[in-house]
């Protein structure tokens, strides 16, 4: 490992060629097989897993697969892929809705990550090492068998800590303890030089606040470090479904969800979920039922809501609830996939105009859509959040003072996507935004819209840090080694 050094160190790429990436399959292939990179043989099972995305409307042919199951196997097929001018792409979970895992384009090196997935927590520290591949299921599985220990984390369990953390890591825990993002104390990574370096507060700080928002365009990370907080014993996750059959009663409804975000109490997480035939508000309050119900009473009683579902339980009966019920415990092999677009946004609070604009497309336009979408609102600021509350330059992750966080989801449960269905979800979106400043909203990386050119991903991703992102982009990653369509560019 290198100490610390200034970032400007840690450079010395070899010169890059511009041929085709596929023109070059062969050497890239016998660069790795020297260098004793395993590698995915085209057309086996495990080439078949590792290719195959999880939003099936988009997919892409990558040049290799390298199966990597070491930081040293990282090293050489960066090494690889930087000397003959390709882009190396890490792929953690393969879960990314834009298909960025596998590149987001042909033509990538994918590293595929998921066999290292190795953890262990230090019952003394509290301090818990997790491989780069390691993914949410099997990260909560072990920190709560080996020590009773959490992270706040999204709800997933198939999802690969490596993008989820390094891109902010929302989730049913975040308005109480933070992104998965604030937990993480330090990291190993492979640079684009393939250089190995760790990071931490004090230890090539510039890269370890970039890679708390950004770290998809930094590096690899082999190896995550987190704090852990003691898993509650006593939790209570909820469904309330509300009854708003009209345009007048949901504008009054979701209004009053808007208030109670303001002040929300820090033990609740909440979320809005608007779908065509129904909407719940739903999600997990750190306490008894009772405690919920008093929590919740004011809103119950303005949103014309019911708590149909209040169940109070351990750590791992949320996580299996909020995980859909299925194993928790996923490693390499998980498989699961869909069709859908999806986009999404950060607002502050909505105006009356903005409020009654958002209804009214709802109502008019939403509910015409007969496939399969929704629209979910996590109350994800206010006075008592988590993520509020920590510093807005803490981490590269820009959007902590935004109120609300949204996903516009839309898929289909069988066959082709339609070519322009993207157009409903999308002017949903452009409905809610027409006529704000663009510093009064923003875009989640982590839901990202495949649609977007890279001048507005970055803009929209990143807003206010954009800036020095793009600076220490060039100090690690000059050549944009690990590149992708809507990731930092260096400066």
């Amino acid at each position: 490992m290198h100490p610390l050094a200034p970032l400007s160190a840690l450079l010395g790429l070899a010169a890059t060629s511009h041929a085709s990436p596929f023109d070059q399959a062969d050497t890239l292939t016998d660069c790795l097989t020297k260098a004793g990179v395993p590698l995915d043989t085209a057309g086996t099972p495990d080439y078949q897993l590792d290719v195959a995305s999880f939003n099936l409307r988009l997919n892409y042919t990558p040049v290799a697969v390298a199966a990597v199951n070491t930081t040293k196997h990282i090293q050489d097929a960066v090494a690889c892929a930087s000397e003959l001018g390709i882009k190396a792409t890490a792929k953690c979970g393969g879960h990314s809705y834009a298909s960025f895992g596998l590149g987001g384009e042909d033509g990538h090196l994918v590293i595929e990550m998921t066999r290292m997935n190795k953890v262990v927590l230090d019952n003394t520290t509290g301090i818990a090492t997790a491989e780069g591949g390691t993914r949410l299921g099997h990260l909560a599985v072990e920190l709560y068998n080996q020590g009773k220990r959490a992270i706040s984390h999204g709800t997933c369990p198939g999802v690969g800590v490596g993008g989820h953390v390094l891109h902010g890591g929302y989730g049913v825990s975040s308005h109480t303890h933070g992104l998965a993002l604030d937990w993480m104390v330090g990291a190993t990574v492979v640079l684009a030089n393939s250089t190995v370096v760790n990071c931490s507060e004090t230890e090539n700080p510039d890269l370890f606040w970039a890679l708390r928002g950004a770290g998809g365009s930094m590096g690899i990370v082999s190896e995550f470090r987190f704090k852990t907080f003691e898993a509650p014993a006593n939790l209570t996750y909820f469904v309330a479904p509300v009854q708003w059959p009209t345009e007048a009663r949901a504008l009054v409804g979701l209004t009053a969800v808007q208030e109670f975000a303001k002040t929300m109490p820090v033990e609740l997480n909440m979320r809005l979920f608007i779908a065509r035939r129904f909407v719940n508000l739903e999600g997990l309050y750190y306490g008894d039922k009772a405690g919920l119900q008093a929590a919740l009473a004011p809103l119950i009683k303005t949103t014309n809501a019911t708590l149909a579902l209040a169940k109070t339980g351990d750590w791992m009966e949320q996580v299996k609830h909020f995980g859909g019920g299925s194993n928790i415990d996923q490693g390499h092999g998980h498989e699961e996939h869909e069709t859908f677009y999806s986009t999404s946004l950060y607002t502050k609070e909505l105006n009356d105009e903005q409020l009654q604009t958002f209804v009214g497309y709802w109502f008019k336009q939403a509910k015409n859509n007969t496939r399969d979408w929704y629209v979910q609102i996590d109350l994800h600021g206010g006075e008592n959040s988590a993520v509020s509350k920590a510093a807005s330059d803490s981490t590269a992750y820009a959007h902590r003072d935004y109120l609300l966080m949204y996903l516009l989801y839309d898929r289909v449960d069988k066959g082709e996507y339609p070519a322009e269905g993207h157009t409903v979800m999308e002017n949903f979106a452009g409905n809610i935004t027409q006529g704000m400043e663009k510093s009064d909203w923003g875009m989640y990386i982590n839901y990202p819209n495949s649609r977007l050119d890279q001048t507005d991903a970055q803009t929209n991703y990143w807003g206010s840090h954009l800036a020095k992102l793009q600076g220490i982009k060039k100090e690690v990653d000059p050549e944009d080694v690990f590149h992708y369509p809507q990731g930092i560019l260096p400066a």
